[in-house]
């Protein structure tokens, strides 16, 4: 009985299932809505999983207003608003819009076709579910799939592909890799925290794509020698106690007790193939949409966020982003009845 039990399928039915619920996600669940479709978002984390593994003290680089999603204004007494700031206002956007949020359902499977869809899921307790519905909106983001240096010893435990705060490394030889932003935020906290730091770039210097007030920063803490820093240079293995670098010179191996490959991410191109969704070619993988509509070539499948910029995810931003689900609602007013979908 138990056992029959378990194996009951949850089924629910919407007029639109948005995967993700990132800001960009919720913006498009709440520009649905207001449409008056029935709208359920779906995520494998929490509630902007993404905001929420950035790192603990981190201040945006925008101003709050264009962090903004359905109208609502975003208070905060900083020009730039912190992460804890974000959180709490999303969260609150949430709420007001009366969002429904599945929260912790990673995306197994999807079945079906245009007004036909079938999103199967797996809750936080176990239970399969089964998401029907008449149109779907992508909003994945890629923060979660890391680019990997796929070299000896990068699946070691001390190997971390996020950074969220310098306090436990204080005193320990850490090695950053990476020349951008999220690098150069990570050496000079871990510095300012007592960490030793040494960065390794394969660039021959830090990128100029890194925030004004950042760079120099960063770049007169490597002149002083309190970062250590390796241009043109390569990890070429990971070890328990060591890395091994090749530079320009020769190979270099140094101490290190923990290593964050902080070197960028990109969508799940796999799970857009599987859906039928056309990438424009190797050099950006850009699934084909409509730029009016934002409906891929999948007909009743729609695209948001950094995803339709594929490989090139420095193009779309939350400030960008957000504004994608206006142009998907606008479509899908025309080609749905506003009535509710009866469970």
């Amino acid at each position: 009985m138990d056992r029959g039990r378990s194996a009951v399928v949850e089924s629910f039915f919407f007029d639109v299932v948005v995967i993700g619920a990132g800001p960009t996600g919720l913006a498009c669940g709440i520009d649905a809505k207001r449409t008056g479709l029935t709208v359920a978002n779906i995520d494998k984390g929490c509630l902007v999983n993404s905001l929420y593994n950035y790192p603990s003290n981190m201040t945006f680089f925008t101003t709050p207003e264009l962090l903004e999603i359905g109208d609502l204004p975003f208070s905060s007494p900083n020009q730039k608003p912190t992460r804890q700031e974000a959180l709490e206002y999303y969260r609150k956007a949430a709420e007001h819009y009366q969002l429904d949020v599945r929260q912790y359902e990673p995306v197994s499977k999807i079945d079906g076709s245009d007004n036909h869809f079938v999103v199967h899921t797996t809750n936080l307790h176990g239970h399969a579910r089964e998401y029907h519905a008449r149109k779907l909106i992508l909003a994945t983001g890629y923060y979660d799939r890391p680019n990997y240096m796929n070299i000896p010893g990068e699946d070691l435990s001390k190997v971390m592909h996020y950074y969220r705060e310098p306090h436990p490394f204080f005193g320990l030889n850490v090695l950053i890799v990476g020349g951008k932003n999220s690098a150069a935020i990570a050496a000079l906290e871990l510095w300012r925290h007592g960490a030793r730091v040494t960065l390794v770039h394969r660039g021959p210097g830090i990128s100029n794509s890194v925030k004004y007030w950042i760079k120099p920063d960063i770049e007169n803490r490597i002149k002083a020698g309190q970062v250590t820093a390796y241009f043109n240079t390569c990890v070429r293995e990971i070890t328990l106690e060591h890395v091994v670098l090749d530079t320009p010179q020769a190979e270099v191996t140094l101490e290190n007790d923990y290593v964050f490959a902080l070197t960028g991410y990109h969508p799940d191109f796999e799970f857009l193939c599987a859906l039928g969704i056309t990438l424009s070619g190797e050099a950006d993988k850009r699934p084909v949409v409509n730029p009016q509509t934002l409906e891929s070539n999948v007909p009743g499948i729609y695209l948001a966020g950094v995803i339709v910029a594929g490989i090139r995810t420095s193009e779309i931003f939350i400030e960008n982003g957000r504004f994608h689900g206006a142009l998907i609602a606008a479509d899908l007013k025309q080609k749905l009845k506003t009535e509710a979908v009866s469970a």
